[in-house]
């Protein structure tokens, strides 16, 4: 059991943080929790990104194409019917005649989502470098193209209404937590070693066996279908979507995300929402008025992403690693069980004992 739960240490210490952030945040009042569900969401979406990203090395640009499409997809099968038989009249029959529960909706956004990466990763996936980046990025600009003129199946230009809102702050942390979760136990899969040791050099990983393509791959579908589980549960709490919402703006914030906290560790990335998110509230009150005194103190338009731009050129340099610096949360390694600190054995005394006892 102890070694379950040592095993387990990081994704349980950041569940826990993220419950009591969650919990200050529910008490907090109505603006906070609107604020706080948005996080709790983005975390998933960043989490789903640290799963490829920050095990592979490889940056990818359109990861929140695939939060588009899971959107998409949890909005045609839980909208009401009649609305779509009058606004979506390509949908098949079977989403436009049917109105099915959320968690099927959800389940099938990580599912179109998962088949989307699979067909698009058996290409990119045989890049690397700056060609992979260029390439998920020239993805991101054909889903937003598409999904923004595709009328008779994503209504276009106009908005997709009536999307029931279910999620509040403890759906959305139940979320994230599960999110951490997988996350950790890919990494510490025997696939997510043998990615990020060609993350760490190819050549060799490749000389040990290591068939590159197939664990970038298999974690390119992970991440799609996480990222567009977070899509699905963003629709269900705003209860509108439009096509241009999934483009430069959110995909900037949620990768600055991950760089601040840091690629190299899940904790970083769980760290770089929160922080960021932190960061933008704080300037969005600013920019609608803070009074002090008689006299009410505004920030321009726009200080928010001067702000996050400034934080982001702070950390990159002079902590280029990110916050977390590619470590981990783990439980205090001179605890025992009892909760008192282990007495440290020096080398002469165990050399002595070892002889003493005639071993």
């Amino acid at each position: 059991m102890r070694g379950v739960l040592r095993g387990l240490a990081t994704p349980l210490l950041l569940i826990a943080a993220v419950a009591v952030v969650t919990l200050i945040g529910v008490l907090g009042g109505d603006q906070i929790q609107t604020s706080l569900v948005e996080m709790l969401i983005r975390m998933v979406v960043v989490v789903g990104m640290w799963v490829f990203i920050g095990n592979s090395g490889v940056i990818s640009f359109g990861h929140i194409g695939f939060m588009c499409i899971g959107a998409y997809a949890a909005a045609w099968a839980t909208v009401d019917p009649n609305w779509k038989s009058i606004m979506l009249t390509g949908l098949p029959d079977a989403l436009q005649n049917n109105q099915y529960p959320i968690p099927v909706g959800i389940a099938g956004a990580a599912v179109l989502a998962a088949v989307v990466a699979l067909l698009l990763g058996a290409a990119i996936m045989r890049l690397s470098g700056i060609a992979a980046s260029i390439a998920t990025f020239a993805f991101l600009m054909i889903i937003n193209s598409v999904y923004s003129n595709w009328d008779s199946v994503t209504a276009g230009t106009s908005s997709i209404i009536g999307i029931p809102t279910v999620v509040g702050p403890w759906l959305a942390f139940g979320f994230a937590a599960a999110a951490i979760l997988v996350a950790h136990l890919f990494a510490v899969s025997r696939i997510g070693l043998m990615l990020r040791a060609s993350r760490d050099d190819e050549v060799a990983a490749k000389a040990s066996a290591v068939n590159v393509l197939r664990v970038r791959l298999l974690a390119f579908v992970l991440s799609a279908a996480i990222v567009g589980a977070g899509g699905a549960i963003w629709g269900h709490f705003l209860g509108i979507l439009t096509a241009d919402t999934f483009y430069l703006s959110l995909s900037f914030i949620t990768l600055a995300m991950l760089v601040v906290g840091g690629l190299g560790s899940l904790s970083g990335a769980v760290l770089g929402v929160v922080l960021v998110t932190v960061v933008v509230e704080v300037l969005r009150r600013l920019e609608q008025g803070v009074p002090i005194g008689s006299a009410t103190f505004v920030l321009p338009e726009g200080s928010q992403e001067l702000g996050l731009g400034l934080v982001l050129a702070l950390i990159m340099i002079f902590r280029p690693n990110g916050i977390a610096a590619g470590r981990d949360l783990v439980w205090p390694r001179r605890w025992t069980r009892a909760g008192r600190v282990k007495p440290r054995v020096v080398p002469e005394r165990r050399t002595a004992e070892i002889e003493a006892s005639g071993h």
